[in-house]
């Protein structure tokens, strides 16, 4: 018989119910995704997932460095109504 041991996790209670809530969909627990989570990362070596910054950061990014470069040509203008 395999030894049990136990995981505690601590999370708000809105993201544990939405998790409830899907699961259930599938039919399983959250103790059984999150058993299936450990031994896919443990299968693969790392998280079982791409982790990546999301889109919108990039697009925010994008818009900051585009607001700077206008700046920049303000002022290489001579245009003096920079605020």
């Amino acid at each position: 018989m395999v030894k049990k041991a136990l995981l505690n996790v601590r999370l708000d209670q809105e993201t544990k119910e939405r998790a409830e809530e899907l699961y259930a969909l599938f039919g399983i627990k959250v103790t059984d995704a999150v058993i299936m989570f450990l031994r896919q990362s443990i299968m693969v070596g790392g998280l079982p997932f791409k982790m990546k910054v999301p889109r919108y950061e990039d697009e925010m990014e994008a818009t900051r460095h585009s607001n700077l470069r206008e700046m920049i040509s303000d002022v290489f203008a001579g245009d003096d109504d920079v605020a």
